[in-house]
């Protein structure tokens, strides 16, 4: 068993455990009851997952609610559903709701938990290598709006997250390579996060390409331990998004809005993401911020892992532009971007001009 510490510094009580097995959902009421003192539990799962790893969470004292999947779904409609379902269980501030899915789930499943009778406990059990190494941890939950992602939500640490590598086996390429996209940006930013240690996450990617790609169970655990490190490494300094953390989002600037302008039908998050981060090293590349040397390296690692390196569809520039400005993290009416500097480290920066964040479209 590997297990990562999430500390949130002077607030104890917003600590929690990341554990990271093998067949974990064998026993994963063992943990739950270990770390919970809640009576009552309702898992909030969609109908994908539920089939595959709902009879593991059958018990006297759950109740689910499955959702449809999908990110078109993560919005108030069925937050209210999640509520609805709450109020009728009657659940207490001592009970629990337990988020069993991929990112949608655990964000919606989050908040509800977080507006439910002003807070309850919940459990983060994420089903996807994207939510494995990077959305069930750091305490972000949210749905989204007609008009931006993610903009109505809270910041809400889970009580536990339980992560059974198990459930990859069951991903399709798609899936898979949606992880990966959030898993590579981990390596473009691993100087940055504050680590006291080098992970290396650059040369390890290079190296097990074939094993990741056969679901290796050593090398997939290794992996997410490193992301979740280094993601709890940066909420450890930033848990509420006011500097460091903003990093998390490199490739996430442009993301966001072709996910926004494809209605969240067309690509995966992580699809999304690995556009993304062409984008910006093209930007990168464009106003001087990295030697041609490391932009060729840059590419090459998304290259080797056939990650999307395009949008499909042709974009109005103006409408693309005045999208990313409606993006939460703009400041000041200045839009954040999280640009590369050199190997492994990156910066934040909003003086960039438009023509210039545009030219990365292309």
């Amino acid at each position: 068993m590997t297990e990562v510490s999430v500390k949130i510094p002077e607030q104890k009580a917003k600590s929690y455990p990341v554990i990271i097995l093998e067949g974990l959902l064998n026993s994963a009421y063992d943990y739950i009851t270990k770390y919970t003192k809640a009576n009552k539990f309702l898992v909030v799962t969609n109908d994908v997952v539920n089939e595959l790893w709902g009879e593991y969470f059958i018990n006297d004292n759950t109740q689910f609610i499955v959702l449809p999947d999908g990110e078109i779904y993560k919005n108030i409609h069925c937050l209210n559903q999640i509520l609805d379902k709450a109020l009728e269980m009657k659940l207490e501030r001592k009970d629990a709701i337990i988020a069993l899915g991929g990112g949608v789930i655990g964000d919606m499943a989050g908040f509800a938990a977080s507006i439910y009778q002003r807070g309850i406990d919940y459990i983060q059990v994420p089903t996807t290598l994207l939510s494995q190494v990077d959305s069930s941890v750091g305490g972000k939950v949210a749905v989204n709006h007609d008009l931006g992602k993610n903009m109505i939500g809270a910041f809400y640490q889970p009580k536990l997250v339980l992560a059974d590598t198990n459930t990859i086996n069951t991903l399709d390429e798609r899936q898979l390579k949606t992880g990966l996209a959030e898993i590579i940006k981990y390596a473009f930013i691993e100087k940055s996060c504050g680590a006291k240690r080098e992970y290396n996450l650059f040369e390890f990617l290079t190296k097990n390409r074939e094993n990741i790609y056969k679901k290796d169970h050593k090398v997939l655990k290794e992996l997410i331990k490193i992301c979740v490190e280094l993601k709890s490494i940066v909420v450890n300094q930033d848990e509420k998004e006011n500097g460091l953390r903003a990093i998390l989002n490199f490739g996430h600037t442009y993301a966001h809005a072709i996910e926004k302008l494809t209605d969240y039908e067309v690509y995966t998050h992580g699809e999304a993401v690995s556009i993304g981060m062409y984008m910006i090293l093209e930007l990168a590349k464009n106003i001087n911020a990295i030697s041609d040397e490391y932009y060729k390296k840059a590419i090459s690692l998304l290259d080797s892992y056939k990650l999307i390196s395009s949008a499909k569809e042709k974009f109005n520039p103006d409408e693309f532009y005045e999208t990313m400005k409606s993006d939460k993290k703009v400041k000041d009416s200045k839009i954040n971007f999280i640009i590369p500097t050199e190997e492994k480290m990156v910066e934040i920066r909003n003086n960039i001009d438009k023509n210039i964040v545009l030219s990365g479209i292309k």
